[in-house]
């Protein structure tokens, strides 16, 4: 390995940026004090040049103390004219005197053993950095500051940490990013900045300006953002397709500007592309704009809106209207839902595979029956915690989706071993299956489920009054089944 990889970068002078101390906020390493003794002549053999220099935000200033007209005396890297010199010190005195004898008689210096990796190993140990700690990668040497910016590394940002300052770090990134193509960032398709409460419109209107190829986009709790910086990226980010904002409280509606609506050309239309929207935890959302989610975002297939308690069944009304190809659905929570709700879900037919109504209490029988009539593709239903369901609902559902995998009825009293019998004769790809809490529940369903459903891979039965006896059954007939329980005698 050559003398470059050894070397660190000096310290920085007053008013450089670093990226690395911006992204990781971590403080700069004090180069240390070099030998008396040290090669500093310019017309020397012995001073090695870089002919590319890094960043500046990464390279400490041409104007470091102690370095003057080109002669080095306290630092082992310096600066001159903006190129990176690394300064080689002189071996302990010996009776040679000649420069090129002492330096062929001075001892190999020992190779680290990472540096035997060869580039393309050490760029795949990389991509598995976040950001902050890619930075501080850069900072070790030459060779791990080139690989450290290799393109491919740069395709995704992540961020974590509630004390960075995100919206600077997304600053000097992408500017450092924007080198080969002023002022936008080709390469960049992917930001994840969750939890990260520092971050603001800023940060999101940097993103949206410099980075037109994103697909990815998600910034969940960070609850500082409003509509109009969301407004910004879909608008000036016309390929992305995943977004999760997520306990971002201030958001209410996803949307084009009002620029970027008059700019679109009429075969466009006023759509945008994405595809996945998570909203979980998102208080303030209402019908009114659900629906205006619903009218811009037609192509969604994954749309998660728990805990939007404010929603009710006209807002899934308008859903349905416009985002016909929806596969996966989560209204948990959503109070206000009820059976008219899912006699609107139940419109989207056999498209829809997961489904989650989990504490919506104003479900019943009713409802389940919609759903399990016109979605025979069901693979997924979380409905923990609706009271309202008896075994007629399980029984109907069991009887035309048929191709279930996983079913929570948690919390459902109602629900005994009636339906778990029709459930366990109907559905023998069943994989999960939650009935944490269901008074109603005995051994005796559970072994019916045990001896036709083969495949059963985790059972929780917390709560249940189920024997021993029972449990071991299960776990004879369905040996890879994980079972979730209560009872302090099963082990």
């Amino acid at each position: 390995m050559g003398a470059n990889n050894g070397k660190q970068y000096g310290s920085e002078g007053k008013g450089s940026s670093s990226i690395s101390s911006d992204v990781s906020s971590s403080t700069d390493h004090t180069p240390t004090k070099a030998q008396k003794n040290v090669a500093t002549s310019e017309d020397s053999d012995l001073s090695m040049r870089t002919l590319s220099t890094p960043s500046p935000a990464l390279i400490c200033p041409p104007n470091l103390p102690g370095f003057q007209n080109g002669r080095g005396s306290s630092t082992s890297s310096s600066s001159i004219t903006g190129e990176t010199v690394a300064m080689v010190h002189s071996p302990p005195p010996t009776r040679l005197t000649h420069p090129l004898i002492r330096l062929a008689s001075r001892p190999q210096k020992e190779q680290a053993s990472i540096d035997r990796l060869p580039d393309q190993a050490m760029v795949q140990i990389f991509s598995f950095l976040p950001t902050n700690q890619l930075c501080r990668c850069a900072r070790v040497c030459r060779r791990w500051y080139n690989l450290a910016w290799d393109p491919r590394l740069w395709r995704t940002i992540r961020l974590t940490g509630e004390t960075i300052n995100v919206d600077r770090a997304l600053k000097v990134l992408t500017r450092r990013l924007c080198q080969d193509t002023p002022n936008v960032c080709l390469m960049l398709e992917t930001v994840t900045v969750s939890g990260c409460r520092r971050l603001t419109d800023r940060g999101l209107y940097t993103i949206a300006q410099c980075c037109p190829e994103l697909r990815r986009l998600e910034v969940s709790g960070c609850y500082n953002i409003s509509n109009e910086a969301v407004f910004d990226v879909v608008s000036l980010c016309p390929n992305l397709e995943h977004l999760d904002v997520s306990g971002c409280s201030k958001v209410t509606c996803i949307s084009l500007t009002r620029e970027a609506s008059i700019k679109l050309s009429p075969l466009h239309g006023k759509q945008i592309s994405i595809r996945y929207l998570d909203m979980t935890d998102c208080f303030v959302l209402e019908d009114e704009g659900l629906h205006t989610i619903a009218a811009h975002c037609t192509q969604l297939t994954h749309l998660y809106l728990r805990r939007c308690v404010r929603l009710t069944d006209e807002g899934l009304r308008y859903l349905v209207i416009y985002c016909t190809s929806i596969k996966e659905l989560s209204v948990s929570d959503c109070r206000f839902v009820s059976d008219f709700g899912l006699r609107e879900i139940a419109k989207l037919e056999s498209r829809l595979r997961y489904l989650s109504i989990a504490h919506c209490g104003r479900v019943t029988d009713v409802g389940i029956r919609y759903v399990a009539k016109y979605c025979g593709k069901l693979r997924y239903l979380n409905a923990r915690g609706c009271e309202g369901i008896t075994d007629h609902g399980v029984e109907y559902l069991a009887k035309n989706c048929t191709k279930l995998k996983s079913l929570d009825i948690g919390k459902c009293p109602l629900v005994s071993d009636t339906g778990l019998e029709c459930l366990a004769l109907n559905c023998f790809n069943l994989k999960r299956l939650s009935l944490k809490s269901c008074e109603s529940i005995t051994g005796q369903g559970l072994q019916i489920v045990a001896a036709n459903c083969f495949d059963l891979q985790m059972l929780n039965v917390q709560d249940c009054e189920v024997s021993v006896e029972a449990l071991r059954f299960v776990k004879r007939h369905c040996k890879r089944c994980v079972i979730e329980h209560t009872n302090p005698a099963f082990f």
